[in-house]
């Protein structure tokens, strides 16, 4: 029996970026390291060993304190041991998009309970800098251009992990949203996605409803579900 872990696994292990990127622009690539791939592989032998199919979201792409340290979408090193129970030895700060969205998944019932009806990533897999800071794959015409058939491939090989397609969520609401809509019109990923505020936007501008947006978060999904 080939599990959804399975198929994530093999897919993080092969994945590349060989287009040439515009200048001062850098990829990160996690999954090329043996220890956080060790941890990669944990995670997905911990909670996604079936073949149950799962509703999927998407961001944008890693950033360097999260994603893009632990191979693990939304998750940064304090996540991985605290919510998630996979100890390590990577160090970082807290990050702002992977404390709301495990403010998100506890508030679910905890890791276990979430992962085995969600998955999350990114349109694009892998991250970028450029001169030290995240850069969005969209803040640039020329990156985006480079790297949409990348993006579009990532998608339809995941879509193969076991994805429920009748809706996907957009983790952003403004050019996230866009350009996955774009691209879903185009190749018909999913019946239909829904947006959301993007994580960090939550953290950054309106700290102070963070209740509100964890609620309607866990409405959206429960929704989803339905």
């Amino acid at each position: 029996m080939i599990t959804f872990a399975d198929k994530a696994i093999a897919f993080f292990k092969s994945l590349r970026f060989h287009a040439p990127l515009p200048k001062s622009v850098q990829v990160m690539n996690p999954y090329q390291d043996k220890t956080t791939f060790e941890i990669v592989e944990t995670f997905f032998r911990k909670f996604y060993a079936d073949t149950s199919p799962r509703i999927f979201l998407w961001g944008i792409n890693p950033g360097r304190f999260g994603g893009g340290v632990t191979g693990i979408p939304f998750t940064d090193p304090f996540a991985l041991t605290t919510f998630l129970g996979i100890e390590h030895s990577l160090s970082g700060k807290r990050e702002l998009s992977s404390e709301f969205v495990y403010a998100v998944i506890e508030q679910w019932g905890g890791a276990k309970k979430f992962y085995g009806t969600f998955y999350i990533n990114s349109l694009s897999p892998l991250g970028f800098t450029r001169l030290g800071k995240n850069y969005n794959f969209y803040d640039d015409a020329q990156l985006f251009a480079i790297t949409k058939p990348f993006i579009v491939q990532s998608i339809s090989a995941q879509l193969n992990f076991g994805a429920i397609r009748n809706t996907a969520i957009s983790l952003g609401t403004g050019k996230l949203y866009d350009i996955f809509s774009k691209l879903n019109d185009e190749h018909e990923f999913f019946e239909r996605i829904v947006p959301l505020e993007h994580p960090r936007f939550i953290m950054q501008y309106r700290r102070k409803q963070q209740r509100q947006f964890v609620e309607k978060y866990l409405a959206t999904l429960k929704e989803a579900i339905g």
